[in-house]
């Protein structure tokens, strides 16, 4: 089927050009060809028939065979940009995060503090999977948070699929994660390729201080509107687990004391988030000397939790747990993008989808944007692949109608880490619903309504920092 479209696309006829506002935009047959591999892609990634990896590869295949462009130059779009190298720093510093036990030491300290009513714990997993996936990747969170939810539910003898408290935490354990995951360019993989579409296609550069100012309070306000949206589709049979402060305390006690290996994570985290909010300072005090770009300082932090005598990761079992699957995805889908946007078709496509964007009050255009990316998501079923697909529309988009890029693009890059409706929409999802407390129709029924929150509440944050950022 998808090779068929892919035929089927090259072979229909150009269409004739779109006239807007004095402007011509025509289809190029190169913009054409790019459609005709934008739909092979996009039916294998929905359709999973084979395998998201070796459809990235394919793309880099089909690009020169089209005609589109030669094969050094599509591989050079995607492999040949330093964010890679930001995205497999991070997946070393997620998957250290896991394997030395800090995840799990830093859940048990927060329920200490959060004490045993119901309400109380289930804002606290939110909150700590959002705090920790501004940080690590979401999924990685989601695998930290789903065990120790579990064993606070099967020690409450709280049953799946008949405890409305199982559902809300087993919801908020992909939730806090997803919410988080917009605070920084480090919370996904899709937000390191929104911010390498940014640099390729429009030469803006999206600071972690400048991503923040968006992304961080979007995400605060999504926190309270997630936990009472929660509490009221699922309210707790129970007040209070039947679970003792002692032991949870026993629980911290047979941890230990912090390992060395902890202390080394906890320290390479805190050094690297100094170093990533404090670059332009550096740069400042020090005449530009001192001015590592992000990506380096996300390797550099990954690549020491290698270091012989404070070793954290073994290469093999980070080579076994990480996701390069992942990898291959993004440096496909930036190669994909990049095509779309030089070939005109990102241009074309704009129009058709978002070409009224213009007409419509500029304090709604951000929610209106995260309202038409939410809907492709639940085609997609892929961050990245969304991002892929839509990042290079819009920057298009608001190129042609003069609009701040950065204020267009960010709604969309923030959207598309938001996969709050379908299970199969993120992994971070799935983990949680393998847990079995909740169906894919509870998922839903909250996520329709949390996905309007979201819209509303990063409207919210762009209409509300957008006059002090200028």
């Amino acid at each position: 089927m998808a090779a068929g479209l892919l035929v089927a696309v090259h072979l229909l006829p150009t269409p004739p050009p779109l006239e807007r506002a004095g402007d011509v935009i025509a289809l190029t047959n190169e913009g054409k060809a790019c459609l005709a591999i934008l739909a092979f892609a996009i039916t294998l990634w929905v359709t999973e028939a084979v395998p998201f990896p070796v459809t990235s590869l394919a793309v880099l295949l089909l690009i020169p065979t089209l005609g589109i462009a030669g094969y050094e130059r599509a591989v050079a779009a995607g492999f040949g940009n330093p964010l890679i190298t930001f995205f497999i720093g991070v997946l070393f510093l997620s998957t250290g995060f896991t394997k030395s036990g800090l995840g799990t030491r830093l859940v048990l300290h927060v329920l200490r503090i959060v004490g045993t009513r119901t309400d109380r714990v289930l804002l606290g997993f939110l909150v700590v999977g959002a705090l920790l996936s501004m940080w690590i990747t979401d999924m990685a969170v989601a695998a930290v948070l789903l065990p120790l939810g579990v064993g606070v539910l099967r020690d409450a003898g709280l049953k799946p699929l008949e405890s409305n408290f199982g559902r809300a935490l087993m919801i908020a354990c992909a939730f806090g994660p997803l919410i988080g995951g917009i605070g920084t360019p480090a919370g996904t993989g899709a937000n390191l390729a929104s911010v390498g579409y940014l640099r390729e296609l429009a030469g803006v550069e999206i600071s972690f201080a400048r991503w923040m100012a968006y992304g961080v309070p979007a995400a605060l306000l999504m926190i309270p509107v997630g936990w009472r949206l929660l509490l009221r589709a699922f309210p707790p049979e129970i007040e209070r687990l039947p679970i003792a402060g002692t032991e949870i305390a026993d629980r911290i006690a047979a941890l230990g004391r912090p390992s060395r290996l902890e202390v080394w994570t906890l320290v390479v985290f805190g050094a690297t988030i100094t170093v990533w909010l404090t670059t332009p300072l550096l740069a400042a005090l020090t005449g530009g000397v001192i001015n590592p770009p992000a990506q380096a300082v996300a390797l550099g932090g990954g690549l020491l939790l290698f270091l012989p005598r404070l070793r954290v990761l073994i290469w093999k079992e980070a080579q076994r747990d990480m996701d390069w699957g992942g990898v291959i995805l993004i440096v496909a889908g930036l190669s994909l993008g990049v095509m779309v946007f030089e070939t005109g078709a990102a241009r074309w496509l704009a129009q058709v989808m978002l070409g009224r964007l213009a007409l419509v009050p500029d304090l709604l255009q951000p929610f209106v944007i995260v309202l038409v990316v939410a809907a492709l998501h639940l085609l997609f079923s892929s961050n990245t692949v969304t991002g892929a697909i839509i990042m290079p529309i819009l920057i298009a988009l608001a190129q042609d109608l003069g609009l701040d890029v950065w204020t267009v693009a960010a709604p969309a890059a923030f959207t598309s880490s938001l996969a709050f409706i379908l299970v199969t929409e993120s992994p971070t999802n799935v983990l949680p619903y393998s847990a079995g407390y909740f169906s894919i129709r509870d998922m839903a029924r909250v996520g329709i309504v949390m996905t309007l929150g979201a819209a509303v509440c990063v409207t919210i944050a762009i209409v509300a920092v957008r006059p002090l950022l200028g």
